[in-house]
């Protein structure tokens, strides 16, 4: 996520040089062949290009408003799992207790029983994130556009950095952690082992059956929200409206210079080279609100528009740490020298 105020301008640059370069050359292939060799019919109407203009514009935005809704339904989940990774941190506090236990246990020992909880369901967040962080075939990251920039200005820990095994071996034992890798869905395997846990100290009386009915509710909504991120990562924005969407710009990209032609040419002699740059601009605008939409069609996939769930995994430790007194307290995730935040 990026936390600036703006994209510099050089970063929009590294983002959209290709398109300005070919949108210079589609504008000045027209020109030249109006003006130098004569080919006056190259030019049409400005009235059609400008009707199939407002046209693009509608389905642009469209594709824009549909890709917003998906990343801010994304940002909707992981703040439901962040105040409920808090709710979980209180319950496994104050519920777990020697209150009915069968065989009372010292406090360093439901201390440690607690522990587990926390950290398994910090396991939990990691493989989520690392989950979540795998590559899609419709993803735009793969792009030369956003492999450049991502390449220049951030780099994606998950994709990056340790793997997931060793990220989880830093919050659980080494035999739950294979266990864990050889599930294939494994996020969801760490909130099942999360249940049996439960029931493990219900049947050793740390917990009644209320308090394991509510402990059990919890995991359900972790289950859910986890369940929207997983739809929203695994279910593109349709290939239909993106792949129209694309065609028509496209399409109104080369009919801008033929449209453009006749209309700097009434201004005078030469100005009709005018439509070259007046031409690309108008296109780019147009190309990069397309990559704008297609940007933010998947808030997962590792680019500078993503919901920045590593920082949001990060600051959930730390709420969690604190909250039970713990002393290896990371520090917080902060966004980099070019304000991007993952």
């Amino acid at each position: 996520m990026h936390s600036g105020r703006n994209f510099s301008i050089p970063e929009v640059l590294v983002w959209t040089w290709r398109d300005v370069v070919a949108l210079l050359i589609i504008a000045t292939i027209p020109t030249f062949c109006y003006e130098v060799l004569g080919c006056k019919w190259l030019a049409l109407p400005w009235l059609p290009v400008a009707l199939l203009g407002t046209a693009v514009a509608f389905v642009v935005g469209f594709k824009n408003n549909a890709s917003y809704e998906r990343t801010w339904e994304a940002r909707k989940a992981w703040g439901s799992i962040v105040n409920g990774s808090r709710g979980w941190g209180i319950m496994i506090q104050d519920y777990i207790s020697n209150r009915h236990a069968i065989s009372p246990l010292s406090d360093e020992e439901l201390k440690a029983i607690k522990q587990k909880f926390i950290y398994r369901h910090l396991a939990w967040l990691t493989a989520l994130r690392y989950q979540l962080r795998e590559s899609r075939p419709w993803e735009a990251i793969v792009k030369k556009h956003n492999a450049e920039y991502r390449k220049k200005y951030f780099r994606v820990e998950e994709q990056e950095g340790m793997s997931m095994e060793e990220a989880l071996l830093q919050y659980l034992p080494a035999d739950e952690v294979k266990l864990i890798m050889s599930k294939s869905n494994k996020a969801a395997y760490i909130i099942s082992m999360q249940s049996a846990a439960i029931k493990d100290i219900l049947h050793q009386g740390l917990i009644e059956d209320y308090r394991h009915m509510e402990l059990e509710k919890m995991l359900v909504e972790f289950y859910s929200q986890q369940g929207v991120s997983e739809r929203i990562k695994n279910f593109p924005y349709p290939r239909q409206y993106a792949t129209v969407n694309l065609y028509f710009v496209k399409m109104f990209v080369l009919l801008i210079p033929l449209g453009m032609l006749k209309e700097f040419a009434a201004l005078g002699e030469n100005l009709v080279w005018l439509s070259i740059p007046f031409s690309a601009l108008s296109a780019w605008i147009f190309t990069t609100m397309e990559k704008v939409g297609e940007a933010s069609e998947n808030p997962f996939e590792g680019s500078a528009n993503d919901i920045p769930i590593t920082q949001l995994s990060r600051s959930i430790e730390i709420d969690l740490k604190e909250m039970f007194g713990e002393g290896n307290i990371p520090e917080p995730l902060v966004p980099n020298k070019f304000k991007i935040l993952l």
